[in-house]
């Protein structure tokens, strides 16, 4: 569930607001009655990613990086 609450009411309860956000609910603050930002809980980041794992699986052509026929090419360009 989400909660709007202006940026004055941000302000003066922040702390429990960020109780409710690590409770899971989301907060809406908002000036003049429209949304400007929103509190989420904080997901740690994934494990860095390591290189190599996908070592096998991609092929890429012998050709790849040769020049694209010309038709093919006009379509690119215009």
């Amino acid at each position: 569930m989400e909660k709007m609450v202006n940026i004055h009411q941000a302000k003066t309860h922040l702390s429990r607001l960020l109780l409710r956000v690590m409770g899971g609910e989301e907060v809406i603050i908002a000036k003049a009655g429209k949304p400007v930002a929103r509190l989420v809980p904080f997901d740690e980041r994934p494990e860095q990613r390591k290189p190599g794992t996908a070592a096998g699986k991609i092929v890429i052509s012998p050709d790849f990086n040769a020049p694209l026929p010309d038709d093919l090419l006009e379509s690119f360009e215009g």
